[in-house]
């Protein structure tokens, strides 16, 4: 037998907490994933009619390898819940055949399926990513008639308040930060205080006493907010030593928010990339393996007015850094795009990879292939991006901080440490040229198998 319980701490007085809405988090590796998880279980085997869903923005962020749905196989399991796929993601629990669901809310307009829904436990992961609207709609499908009271638990990583997604989380956890607003201020910790949603205003008081004399028609929840951070991780910290060291391989901006949880920060000039970060060289090292990648926009508007055709060529070193060879930017027609790239594709020889993003559809299916047929020979394919841009561009930034980036000497090196720097003002058509080009040749880096985990382990 394993004992399943919360770590001390942050991660137990999330789990003990008596208020209707509960946020969890504020930094990342607090162990937010594994505590939502772990919540229905008070409930789901005692309670007869008890149900809870949990929630991620978007499907694949569930299934995806070590995601919530394979942690939650490894904790519910072992006490004799069955799982399955199809047609929902559920698992069901001995001995009332409870359920706990997890479903997504991908589109603003998803909230609607929720339509006369009643849920005891609501459980949102990664709240940033939700809508307020979806958020605050949930809220009225907080209901329960198994004789325990509904509540709502969620997590989150922080975002400054004019996040056009997630800046509403403002709303709820800005009195629990620091007078400038930036980090979690400990000591008003698991304070709990009250809200009335009046005509889609937030009202907060102190009691529910107060709030009542105000709205008494209105019945008032509880809130707070409990702050945690990697160090209260330790089970996750002591099972992959290296995880602190990779928050501190994150760029500035993402080092501020997800290791120290700064609600204030944002992508500027010079923080998510800065040009003083690129060392120069006069002569490239010997080389391993080598990719060019393009975006390709058939515009003939000129600099500022339009995107560009462009390509960076990009390698990893022998030393394990990777190098710019290469930077090209082209306004250029429909009509020579495909032309323009083979031609820099058979100047740059067989030993230098292609890759391109494709669009979506079946034309940009048909688009990319007709391009491999032109470059036939050669190791070259299209490239289906995922997710936002500036996420996509974070892993090679953190290369970037480190000083693991070198540009080699060129006339183009100053408009593409301009470009950089300048992130993430201005058009993305090089930035996403990096980011595919650091995707696909990290792909041909061997990866170490994953460390077998306990089942209280933290996420």
């Amino acid at each position: 037998m394993r004992d399943i319980a919360p770590q001390p701490g942050p991660q137990e007085a999330f789990l003990a907490s008596s208020a209707d809405v509960v946020f969890f988090g504020g930094a990342a590796g607090g162990g937010k994933t594994y505590a939502l998880l772990m919540e229905p279980l008070r409930h789901i085997m005692s309670t007869k009619g008890f149900g809870a869903v949990f929630f991620r923005r978007e499907s694949p962020q569930i299934t995806t390898e070590g995601g919530p749905w394979d942690t939650a196989v490894a904790l519910y399991t072992p006490l004799g819940a069955k799982n399955r796929q199809s047609p929902n993601l559920d698992f069901k629990f001995p001995p009332f055949n409870n359920t706990i669901s997890f479903s997504h809310m991908q589109h603003e307009k998803s909230k609607e399926n929720w339509l006369g829904a009643q849920i005891p436990l609501q459980l949102f992961d990664q709240l940033e990513t939700f809508t307020r609207s979806q958020i605050l709609y949930m809220f009225s499908r907080s209901r329960s008639t198994c004789g325990v009271a509904p509540y709502i638990r969620g997590s989150y990583n922080p975002v400054p308040s004019d996040d056009e997604v997630g800046g509403w989380l403002h709303e709820f956890v800005g009195w629990y930060l620091d007078e400038n607003g930036e980090y979690p201020d400990l000591s008003k910790a698991g304070v709990i205080r009250w809200f009335v949603n009046v005509r889609d205003r937030l009202h907060w008081y102190d009691s529910k006493a107060a709030a009542l004399s105000d709205w008494p028609d209105i019945p008032p929840l509880s809130f707070t907010f409990i702050p945690s951070f990697v160090e209260d991780n330790q089970i996750l910290l002591k099972a992959d030593p290296t995880y602190l060291a990779k928050l501190h391989g994150l760029n500035l901006v993402e080092q501020e928010r997800l290791l120290r949880g700064n609600h204030k920060i944002r992508p500027e000039a010079g923080k998510v990339i800065n040009r003083a970060w690129f060392p120069i060289l006069d002569q490239a090292p010997k080389l391993r393996t080598v990719m060019r990648f393009w975006d390709f926009a058939a515009s003939e508007k000129k600099r500022k007015l339009g995107a560009a055709t462009a390509s960076v060529k990009m390698c990893i070193d022998t030393d394990g850094r990777f190098g710019i060879l290469d930077m090209t930017e082209d306004w250029i027609g429909p009509a020579y795009v495909d032309d323009h790239a083979v031609t820099i594709a058979r100047q740059d020889g067989r030993a230098v990879r292609q890759r391109w993003e494709e669009e979506g559809g079946s034309s940009g299916k048909r688009t990319s292939a007709a391009l491999a047929k032109k470059m036939a020979g050669l190791d070259c394919g299209g490239v289906r991006p995922t997710g936002d841009k500036l996420e996509r561009l974070r892993p090679f930034a953190s290369q970037v901080q480190a000083g693991n980036v070198w540009l080699l000497r060129a006339d183009w090196n100053d408009r593409f440490l301009s470009i950089m720097h300048n992130t993430p003002d201005g058009l993305w058509d090089v930035r996403d040229c990096c980011s595919g080009s650091f995707t696909e040749l990290t792909r041909f880096t061997p990866q170490r198998p994953p460390q077998s985990t306990s089942l209280i382990m933290t996420g």
